[in-house]
């Protein structure tokens, strides 16, 4: 399956299970990894032939900044729903959410949450 990938998407949104959290907010990195059929767009050249990752980009800004999560996890989901929604000729959404400021007192480059699904499964 042809994939659209996009790699170290920064947002900054306002998710976690502390309070600050949820009012200083922090910066997020998204991975996601789209899955789907390529091959007319290929012969095409044609924009409405694939899915553009430039509102891809937009809708995963808008999910983050749309509500509040306590955890990563439903954040995830919610971008995939999400991109499901819009996106019909998508077979497979996986999605990675990466906090590099997580509130720890540890040394850490991120923690994160991946989660991969199948349309064929969102039925």
């Amino acid at each position: 399956m042809d994939k659209i990938i996009i790699k170290n998407l920064k947002v900054y949104s306002y998710h976690g299970v502390n309070d600050e959290e949820k009012v200083r907010g922090q910066e997020f990195v998204v991975d996601a990894i789209l899955e789907l059929d390529l091959s007319t767009a290929c012969e095409s050249d044609d924009i409405n032939d694939t899915v553009s990752y430039a509102k891809v980009i937009k809708t995963i800004g808008k999910v983050m900044g749309r509500e509040s999560y306590n955890l990563l996890e439903k954040l995830a989901m919610q971008i995939i729903k999400e991109i499901f929604l819009l996106y019909t000729a998508v077979e497979s959404v996986e999605i990675c959410v990466k906090k590099p400021m997580a509130p720890i007192k540890a040394n850490f480059d991120y923690v994160a949450v991946n989660l991969k699904r199948y349309r064929s499964d969102m039925l």
